[in-house]
């Protein structure tokens, strides 16, 4: 079977710039629902497909970087990496690379992703428009290479980061599990402002506090040095490395190039396809009805549509789920959907300060529409499970906030039952995993090819590696008993 666009045929494959996890679902999703098109992927890093979300897990040494790649990709699918596209004859039906190479195309997918949005700030960039001394981001591998150099980790040298949204959270908790001195600067009242409560933010705050984290919010810096950063209130703090987590911007550039309609990402239809009608454009990247995806459950929802576009001609994206997960340490937190977003028919909170827990739960239509969990490990399971999959809460809700729901997934196989979802993103469970464990995909690689765990979000990762461990120890052909 091969695709019915008008101009595609299987010597002219389907090219796909960007080798991300949008671009990784998307190839996934074609070959489940049947197109064997040839698919070649240009990827501009070096390394294969990988886990961008887990990155600060990096960070902080709890998973080495082979943990984060992705299954190769199925069926006829060529990975080239290291190869950055520099320009799209649209004429032509090519994709011209840096190293010379003219790449033909029937269609073209752009999976472009973003790039660090980086603040107006004086002195933070050369008059060249490079990255000034000092000054660092954390978008790929190789940025994390960078910030964990063994030299700068041994000698301790101190990190600021500017920026207290999750990455920048995430970044400040990694950091400091290494021993680095960290502070983490921030213009909000407390960190990840747009998505936390009062409440919430002021329990983030002491778990960032008793990490060793300096916290400075309130302050917006106006100026960087090689030697110190500037806030708005006169005081100026040393830095040695600055750590910018100023948000995404969309990559836009070889659309806007190609002539392509681009506002904030790259203007797509309800079949995510762009102005020129051999061209299409997914995650981080495109703008559908004048919104940014901006998180991997809509990227992951743009790539099934796409494939499905492909197969059947069916239009529409369907809605994505949003679920944050902020690895902190500590307790889990979770942010589902867009706390205070819209109103709701009901909103439940319960607040336990002195074990620094708190849980708001905003339900409409007896659904979980957004919340905000931090602590409760039981309920952020059960709630998720039930956000995800828009099931009605049960009537006793404190139960739920307890985590007593049904089906809750715990770190630690043994007090998981075989229907316990253990990877929310794909809906595979304790069985699913025991019996591919069982059938000889001993290793998470293995494991991800054969039920697709930790091929979402990532976050599942350490929870299926216990699962492995616990089966590895009371296997008798394992063991050698």
């Amino acid at each position: 079977m091969t695709t019915t666009v008008p101009g595609t045929s299987p010597a002219e494959p389907i090219l796909v710039i960007g080798n991300g996890p949008a671009a990784h679902q998307f190839v996934d999703r074609l070959r489940h629902v049947g197109l064997q098109d040839p698919v070649t992927i240009l990827g501009a890093e070096d390394a294969p497909a990988y886990h961008r979300a887990l990155l600060t897990s990096a960070l902080d040494g709890s998973l080495p970087p082979a943990a984060m790649e992705l299954p190769p990709p199925p069926g006829d699918t060529r990975v080239r990496t290291g190869v950055c596209a520099v320009r799209i004859d649209r004429a032509g039906r090519r994709v011209h690379t840096a190293d010379g190479q003219a790449l033909p195309y029937g269609l073209l997918v752009l999976a472009t992703g973003a790039t660090p949005l980086l603040p107006n700030l004086p002195g933070l960039r050369t008059a060249g428009g490079a990255l000034a001394e000092g000054v660092a981001t954390l978008r790929t591998l190789a940025d994390c290479a960078r910030l964990t150099d063994p030299a700068a980790v041994d000698a301790r040298t101190p990190v600021t980061i500017l920026g207290a949204g999750s990455l920048g959270m995430e970044a400040a908790f990694a950091l400091a599990a290494k021993g680095r001195p960290v502070t983490l600067v921030h213009p909000g009242a407390w960190p990840m402002e747009h998505l936390l409560d009062r409440t919430a933010g002021a329990l983030v705050t002491d778990r960032l506090v008793a990490a060793g984290v300096e916290v400075v919010t309130g302050r917006a810096a106006t100026a960087y040095a090689p030697d110190g950063l500037t806030l708005a209130d006169g005081r100026t703090l040393p830095v040695d490395t600055l750590l910018v987590c100023t948000g995404v911007l969309p990559e836009t550039g070889l659309a806007r190039a190609a002539g392509l309609s681009v506002r904030t990402g790259i203007v797509v239809d309800d079949c995510l396809r762009t102005d020129d009608p051999l061209i299409h454009a997914l995650g981080d990247c495109a703008e559908q009805r004048g919104r940014r995806g901006g998180s991997l459950a809509s990227g992951w929802a743009q790539a099934e549509a796409l494939a499905r576009h492909l197969a059947t001609g069916e239009r529409g994206v369907a809605p994505a789920r949003r679920v944050l997960r902020p690895r902190i340490a500590g307790p889990g937190l979770v942010v589902l959907g867009i706390p205070g977003g819209d109103p709701a028919d009901e909103v439940i909170t319960l607040n336990d300060p002195a074990n620094t827990r708190y849980a708001r739960l905003e339900i409409t239509g007896e659904r979980i529409v957004a919340g905000v969990l931090l602590g409760f490990d039981r309920a952020i399971a059960s709630t998720t499970e039930l956000y995800v999959h828009d099931l009605p809460v049960p009537r006793d809700r404190l139960s739920l906030l307890l985590g007593r729901a049904p089906r809750v997934a715990k770190p630690g196989s043994q007090e998981l039952c075989p229907d316990t979802v253990v990877c929310l993103c794909n809906n595979v469970t304790h069985r699913d995993l025991t019996e591919a464990w069982h059938a000889g995909s001993r290793e998470i690689p293995e494991l991800a090819a054969a039920t697709r765990a930790t091929t979402g979000c990532g976050g599942c990762t350490r929870q299926v590696e216990a699962i492995c461990a616990s089966l590895a120890s009371t296997t008798p052909a394992a063991t050698g008993s």
